[in-house]
């Protein structure tokens, strides 16, 4: 039976075997202001509550080659996120960031600077969670050297705070804002294929992390021996269309980034470009380490609420990548409108809605196969999903 909580829903790899490596993690989060002047431990802080800003997080962990990386991420992220909002708390109650955070002015034009470069409140939080990530995977490096376990994963991350919505994702997993009349998609995915001319100019600046084994270029097709001397398309890391060029004997070794879709991988080993962990990954059968090419820092999109007016049934969908394997934005979409406007009056319905979408995502047993409605084959992934409702988010 799927795992359910308030408006999340997971099941390990649809219920298709035992293990499972998605991990998911809620909670508030009470960042506290400092005040110039005052002690770090004047009790009397604590208990006041105006001494604080309140946001609300959720995160899903993806992990690959095992759980534990995503285990640690989700016990450990949302401290970084408090740790990295407090150390700019000062800039972000101000309408506009002051250059020195102690309010010390150096420069009478620092104000001016300042709004020039259109920085605001919101860009110290996008900051934050930015930190945050790039510290969580500092610490899981060490911890996972430290218990000799390997394996990595991808992260989503919503943070409501200050009357935003923040979504900052590291890898494939997915969030879309369902509203009354569109869709707002709050991040995209990062694959081999996605960040190919970053992987690749790496490859070009620093070639003897390929140890000859790889070739940074782009082809069609894997090259046979056939090829050499023929003029073949390629891309390099410059280029977003195609070029052709005569093949070399080097050109026929593995591509640094070779497939297409979900088959797409890096080094041949991972089928995303960025999450936390894999510092102890390498090439099977070689020293070739993968983490150079892996990037912690996420994307992350904001979401204004008052610019907006948000609906009752307005909702949050976040999912790893099992859902969005099967289901578009579009179907999503239409069974959350659907589910909604027909159960209204239930108390669980988000958590029943999040349910629904596994439900669709994981399929019917026929046979010895899961299928989808549409004859389609279903996930056989880890699938899991958050529904947060959006609508009276101050009450809540």
């Amino acid at each position: 039976v799927p795992h359910l909580t308030w408006g999340v829903c997971r099941v390990i790899n649809a219920e298709k075997s035992e293990f499972n490596e998605d991990q998911a993690a809620c909670c508030q989060i009470s960042v506290r202001r400092r005040e110039p002047g005052l002690e770090e431990d004047e009790e009397w802080l604590i208990l006041c509550s105006t001494q604080f800003l309140t946001g609300h997080y959720w995160a899903l962990f993806d992990g690959h080659g095992g759980p534990d990386a995503a285990i640690i991420a989700s016990n450990y992220l949302h401290y970084c996120i408090k740790q990295k909002l407090e150390e700019v708390v000062g800039g972000i109650t101000e309408a506009q960031p002051p250059m020195h955070l102690s309010g010390r002015c150096v420069c009478d034009s620092d104000p001016q600077f300042v709004e020039e470069k259109h920085i605001h409140a919101a860009d110290l939080v996008v900051g934050a969670l930015e930190n945050a990530f790039q510290e969580c995977d500092e610490v899981i490096g060490q911890e996972m050297e430290a218990t000799n376990q390997t394996g990595g994963c991808t992260a989503l991350a919503a943070l409501y705070f200050q009357g935003k919505l923040y979504v900052a994702n590291a890898g494939d997993s997915r969030a879309i804002l369902v509203l009354k009349d569109n869709i707002v998609p709050m991040s995209s995915e990062f694959t081999p294929e996605s960040e190919r001319q970053r992987i690749q100019h790496l490859a070009f600046l620093f070639p003897k992390l390929l140890d000859g084994e790889f070739t940074r270029f782009e082809f069609p097709r894997r090259l046979k021996g056939d090829d050499v001397g023929q003029k073949v398309l390629y891309r390099d890391y410059f280029m977003e269309g195609w070029g052709y060029k005569t093949v070399e004997k080097a050109d026929l070794k593995y591509p640094l980034v070779h497939g297409h879709g979900k088959q797409a991988r890096l080094l041949g080993t991972l089928a995303v470009s960025r999450g936390l962990g894999d510092h102890q990954l390498k090439v099977i059968d070689t020293n070739i380490e993968v983490k150079p090419f892996l990037s912690c820092i996420p994307k992350v999109n904001v979401f204004d609420f008052a610019l907006h007016d948000i609906k009752e049934d307005d909702v949050l969908i976040m999912a790893t990548d099992g859902l969005w394997d099967v289901l578009c934005n579009d179907e999503v979409a239409h069974v959350v409108r659907s589910f909604l406007a027909e159960n209204r009056t239930d108390p669980q319905r988000f958590s029943e809605l999040a349910k629904c979408l596994v439900c669709r995502a994981r399929g019917k047993k026929r046979g010895h196969q899961w299928m989808l409605d549409d004859s389609h084959e279903a996930s056989y992934d880890d699938i899991s999903v958050f529904v947060i409702p959006l609508h009276n988010r101050e009450e809540d």
